[in-house]
């Protein structure tokens, strides 16, 4: 900053000794031409808060695609004088019965089963379809991501009462068949639950949607913005039962950052997401942004500003033509062209600062050198002494709420019904954004800046 300010004073010594020598002096304060590698601006850390839903709907179509046909076989008969078929026959319905899930699996029985005893010989082996129903009754709970359950099979329900032919008459055989059938009972259970494992393991889920999230979009095709979403940690509650649907807290620790310039590579590693289990996780989101503005954006309003404007002091006038900005060594570079009682340039260094009242970014300890065609003292005494450069300065300022509004809209697409893929919908809210501080880089003017929201996952649909 010395060295600037030092650099500053020299200029405005020679400014009136040698003007050929300045404007060399000037242009070695330009910045170089720019590149197009990607300007990555990292913010702190973000805490976004996810509650998931997920309706019982939607693991009731998933175990249907999971279970179907045939779901058990025993082919042993001799072990317990029993085998058997049982063949899914219609769609498995979930429903909440105080807390826990009611699950009715329509089913065919295929059975063949020996009866009578081996005494003489007194025995026969019979054959018998049996339609009906089974319930279960399962607690909830989420295990390592996985949704896991524990089923006791509740009741058989029979759609007519189980029978054989014998010596011309049909003999009800419910006696034999239900408690043949008890013998099964844990390993259908079992399978309901491997099922229902199967079906609800949430971390590919979750680590899909992170993926679609960490895509970077184009928040400004004028300016070239990239805002992109960078996954830390995940944490997780318990998994609640309410009524119709499975409630459960996600927490998502992140970066968030602005990029200008080319399209980023999203740079997504599954592997290195860390997932931690929480009792308890903060209701509400945490967001740190980076709005940008170019030099070629600050100049053209700041240039604006100028527009239609004749500053003028006694019989002596000038007016504004052109406005440049670019940054050295920490400060902002101000050029500005103008025509009347001074044809020529003047640039001002300074410090830029933000007004939270009027949402303008402003420049604090201006400094000035001049270099212009045919100069002379007195005239550029005037100027620097008078009421016209102060006037001048406080012209150079420009409104970042565009730019907040941006920061904003940069997150509209993660809280408008937002589906990172099919089956997942992400909604939410924001409040009013609040400023941080100001950065300069060698191509962009950042203002950080910070709100706080609500967010939502709701899984309903997917394949």
């Amino acid at each position: 900053m010395k060295t600037l300010k030092t650099t500053v004073l020299i200029l405005s010594s020679l400014l009136f000794f040698n003007s050929c020598s300045t404007t060399q002096r000037i242009e070695a304060l330009k910045p170089l031409p720019s590149d197009d590698t990607p300007m990555v601006v990292n913010t702190k850390t973000s805490f976004v808060n996810m509650p998931l839903q997920i309706s019982l709907k939607e693991i009731e179509n998933q175990m249907n695609k999971t279970l179907s046909g045939e779901i058990y076989t025993d082919t042993k008969l001799e072990d317990d004088n029993t085998e058997m078929r049982i063949i899914k026959t219609a769609p498995i319905r979930l429903v909440e019965k105080n807390g826990k899930i009611e699950t009715v699996l329509p089913l065919k029985i295929w059975s063949k089963f020996k009866y009578g005893t081996d005494f003489m010989g007194l025995n026969d082996t019979r054959e018998i379809n049996l339609n009906g129903t089974i319930t279960l009754l399962s607690d909830v709970r989420l295990s390592n991501w996985k949704l896991t359950t524990n089923s006791k099979i509740e009741d058989f329900d029979w759609a007519e009462s189980p029978s054989i032919l014998v010596a011309g008459k049909y003999v009800p055989i419910t006696y034999i068949i239900n408690p043949t059938l008890s013998i099964f009972k844990s390993k259908i259970a079992k399978k309901i639950d491997e099922a229902i494992q199967n079906t609800c393991d949430f971390k590919p889920y979750v680590l899909d949607v992170l993926e679609k999230m960490s895509t970077p979009f184009l928040t400004s095709e004028q300016y070239q913005a990239w805002f992109k979403l960078i996954p830390i940690e995940v944490y997780v509650t318990d998994a609640v039962l309410n009524k119709d649907q499975i409630n459960m807290d996600l927490g998502l620790k992140c970066n968030m950052q602005t990029m200008v310039g080319s399209q980023p590579k999203t740079g997504f590693d599954r592997s290195a997401i860390q997932f931690k289990a929480v009792t308890k996780i903060p209701d509400r989101l945490t967001a740190n942004i980076a709005a940008i503005s170019t030099y070629e954006s600050a100049s053209s309003i700041i240039a604006n500003n100028f527009k239609g404007k004749e500053f003028a002091a006694g019989s002596r006038k000038i007016v504004v033509q052109n406005v440049g900005l670019w940054q050295k060594d920490g400060k902002i570079i101000i050029e500005l062209d103008m025509t009347g009682s001074i044809n020529g340039t003047i640039y001002l260094s300074g410090i830029p600062n933000y007004n939270s009242v009027t949402k303008e970014i402003y420049f604090d300890q201006m400094d000035y050198v001049l270099s212009t065609k045919g100069l002379l003292t007195k005239t550029a005494n005037w100027l620097l002494q008078g009421m016209i450069l102060r006037k001048i300065q406080e012209n150079c300022r420009y409104s970042i709420k565009p730019n907040l509004d941006e920061g904003k809209k940069s997150l509209l697409p993660y809280l408008n019904n937002y589906s990172p893929m099919k089956g997942v919908f992400v909604n939410g809210t924001t409040d009013d954004f609040e400023f941080e501080k100001v950065e300069v880089t060698n191509k962009a003017i950042i203002a950080f800046i910070t709100t706080t929201g609500k967010m939502n996952v709701k899984i309903d649909g997917m394949d």
